[in-house]
């Protein structure tokens, strides 16, 4: 990840998701913790890769930021409600993609 400044305050980062390179604006204050997020995700993202259960990176970033998300509201306390309807959807969206992959496996 590196840093560019662009004309005036605009600074933008890149980071790094699964081997290609997104940038991304931000005010220079928050850099470290927009790399901090990036690294995180990236990890997410190759952990959910390495399962081999989804293929295509927009999938796993669709899972990873899920995953990410439900484990921030259970560090924050999050509703039970709202937990269960996370893992609700956690669980529909994991059968909606295994069913997309299989058509994208057959013939």
């Amino acid at each position: 990840m590196s840093n560019q400044s662009g004309t005036g305050q605009e600074n933008t980062v890149a980071v790094d998701l699964m081997g290609k390179e997104y940038r991304v604006a931000c005010p220079e204050e928050s850099r470290q913790d927009l790399e901090r997020a990036a690294r995180l995700l990236n990890e997410r993202m190759h952990e959910i890769k390495s399962q081999g259960k989804l293929y295509g990176t927009e999938r796993v970033a669709i899972m990873a930021a899920l995953n990410l998300a439900y484990d921030y509201l259970n560090a924050i306390g999050g509703s039970e409600s709202l937990q269960s309807q996370i893992r609700n959807l956690n669980s529909k969206l994991e059968g909606v993609l295994a069913e997309d992959q299989q058509m994208d496996l057959e013939p």
